[in-house]
């Protein structure tokens, strides 16, 4: 007879909780993440394949950090290190992840204005839309309903599963392909750069763990915000992998270079049918899309408060957080006027992956550094942990540095 309430309290405590890390891994998914395993798979096949679940005990273990500073120090990420290192290093911090952000803004924009091509929609219209909805959602919404809306977007990208299942990759040339790393190429480590890039983002980082606090977490919720992110971690890289391999299964025998949205879609009508696959790659792009737009936004908007030392929260009035809705608003709007300039999306949003790469080490370092003074004893990063933690970061930053830069010298 005890048993139900306290079932029902546990599963109270669950609803309350899950949101954030779902979230931000949908998000982690988007549109730049997507564009990039595509290129991956027409130009090298199978080749990226493994690097794709390799990242993901590596998302975890990063995106986990942040839940332990966001819990067991009840700050966000501006404001730790703005604490630890001062106001200049928190501006030149948010320098880089505004960069960081508007590049990531830019090619969601641009996804959704491809979706919106296939439906022969003109990209200002699609984009007009997109900036009005947002924007009003945030303005009259507050964080938890804004939350609902981004994991029901999130939720479409699940649509690129259906994908790979379809694509009945060739699994001996699978097995074959993933031993064949051609790091002479820097064409290929271009591209390696640029998946590190999409998978490991600074501002998914600070997204995670500014959301928990403005959901109002505790540390009694670490263990289901761990397990929340953990599954959100593996469906992400699982999302990429599934359009790494259906791009593989289209085009990975000719080495084909994507320059547009519509030519990915292609990928999908070879696996699935010309109108299958075009319904599947639009849902699944909107999904994606839209909720790394709003997590992208979002997360500017947070950390300009963090760093400035205002308050800021979807709870607020815009009377009261006025730094907070025009941090927001003008990262949309710039946003939607660049896209609809004609920039390409392809080369956009797999440079805007190098250029993440690029920044691992300083985002890397900081986390490493916060989890390592900031945390009460009892969550502190320490012992073994620390030095795997160590190592892994150290061996990731060294890549994405290297792939990044070698590769940008093709």
């Amino acid at each position: 007879m005890s048993t139900h309430p306290h079932l029902g309290q546990r599963l109270l405590r669950i609803a309350m909780t899950v949101g954030p890390g779902l979230v931000v891994m949908f998000a982690d998914a988007d549109a730049g993440s997507l564009i990039t395993a595509a290129q991956s798979g027409a130009e090298w096949g199978y080749r990226l394949l493994l690097l794709q679940i390799v990242l993901i005990p590596l998302l975890y273990i990063a995106q986990e950090l942040s839940i332990r500073l966001a819990l067991g120090t009840g700050k966000g990420y501006g404001e730790l290190i703005r604490q630890r290192f001062g106001s200049g290093m928190a501006f030149l911090s948010l320098s880089t992840l505004i960069i960081s952000c508007f590049g990531a803004l830019l090619t969601q924009m641009s996804g959704l204005a491809g979706a919106g091509q296939l439906l022969g929609i003109p990209i200002w219209q699609t984009i007009s839309v997109v900036v009005l909805l947002i924007f009003t959602m945030m303005w009259t919404g507050s964080y938890r309903s804004v939350e609902k809306i981004a994991i029901v977007f999130g939720l479409f990208g699940l649509a690129f599963l259906l994908v790979a299942w379809k694509a009945h990759p060739d699994m001996q040339r699978v097995a074959q392909q993933i031993q064949e790393l051609p790091l002479h190429d820097n064409r290929f480590l271009y591209l390696m750069a640029a998946n590190l890039g999409t998978s490991i983002m600074p501002w998914t980082l600070i997204y995670q763990q500014s959301a928990l606090l403005d959901k109002g977490l505790s540390l009694s919720h670490l263990k289901i915000a761990r397990t929340e992110t953990a599954i959100g971690a593996t469906l992400c890289q699982m999302v990429q992998a599934a359009i790494l391999i259906a791009a593989a299964a289209s085009f990975g025998q000719h080495g084909v270079v994507l320059e547009t949205v519509p030519q990915i879609a292609d990928a999908f009508t070879a696996v699935l049918g010309h109108t299958v696959g075009h319904l599947v790659f639009i849902i699944g792009m909107t999904g994606s899309a839209m909720v790394a737009t709003i997590v992208v936004c979002l997360t500017a908007a947070w950390s300009v408060g963090e760093v400035i030392g205002v308050r800021h929260s979807l709870e607020q009035h815009p009377r009261d957080a006025p730094w907070f809705y025009v941090a927001f608003a003008v990262m949309l709007v710039a946003g939607g006027i660049l896209v609809c300039s004609g920039v390409n999306l392809i080369h956009l949003s797999i440079a805007t992956g190098v250029i993440n790469a690029l920044l691992l080490p300083i985002v890397l370092g900081f986390l490493y550094n916060l989890a390592r003074t900031e945390l009460p004893p009892a969550l502190r990063l320490q012992g073994s942990y620390a030095v795997v933690v160590a190592l892994l970061f150290v061996l990731t930053a060294g890549v994405g540095l290297y792939a990044g830069l070698a590769g940008m010298l093709t």
